[in-house]
């Protein structure tokens, strides 16, 4: 039955994704020239790899130095599957959410993603793909906003959570607040397992200049930033 249900999972990331990519080498989703609405079907996220879920949570580490290596558009494909992907029919994400509500916003930093231009990109869990917001490599700007951390600017990619807290809060009062600091706290757990389970490596970190970070991502004003997590080959 569970490997019944995982099938069921995949073929409808994938379906809905338009794409059927059949793991992390195949990586040809997008090309270097985006369509003209912006938009990247991502490749479907892997149900199965070589770590164990023991393995990565007891490997895990922040790590904050990287090859400078580009990543793949597959790997990036399931480390923000990871933070918020879709997981079943009903809709239920990868992330436990309050009321299922799901108050997250994800957004990417591109500067070295294989097939995939540099810019800013909002993830879209559903459809799994990427809306681009700004064109260009942001990555040292958003360094700068992040306090000079040089993890930041050298990461092929930096992953953003944002937290839209009136999707919780018009249920659960200001209660709710807590609820999305605690989801986002789920997503950034879900991307360092992921990242371990690829290879790669990730830190999370909260220091920076919510205003310059907003401006930098194009967010819009009622998305707090809450995570910078940079990712890259270690």
């Amino acid at each position: 039955m569970a490997a019944r249900n995982l099938l069921l999972i995949a073929v409808l990331v994938a379906v809905t994704a338009g794409c059927m990519g059949d793991g992390l080498e195949t990586n040809g989703a997008a090309n270097q020239s985006l369509p003209e609405n912006g938009t990247v079907d991502l490749p479907a996220p892997r149900m199965e790899s070589n770590t164990s879920i023991e393995e990565a949570i007891a490997a895990r580490r922040s790590v904050r130095e990287y090859t400078g290596e580009p990543i793949t558009i597959a790997e990036l494909s399931q480390l923000l599957w990871a933070a918020q992907g879709i997981t079943s029919p009903e809709g239920h994400r990868s992330a436990p959410s309050a009321g299922a509500l799901y108050p997250l916003e994800v957004y990417v930093a591109a500067g070295s993603v294989r097939e995939l231009p540099p810019g800013v990109y909002r993830y879209a869990p559903d459809g799994h793909r990427l809306t681009r917001v700004r064109e260009g490599d942001f990555r040292a700007e958003l360094a700068e906003a992040a306090v000079g951390q040089e993890s930041v600017r050298a990461a092929a990619a930096d992953i953003i959570i944002a937290g839209v807290y009136e999707r919780t809060t018009g249920k659960y009062g200001e209660r709710g607040v807590r609820y999305v600091h605690m989801e986002a706290g789920h997503a950034s757990e879900n991307i360092y397992l992921q990242a371990e389970s690829l290879g790669l490596g990730t830190v999370a970190i909260g220091a920076f200049d919510e205003t310059a970070l907003q401006r930098i991502m194009g967010m819009a004003e009622n998305a707090t930033p809450l995570y910078v997590m940079p990712v890259g080959r270690r």
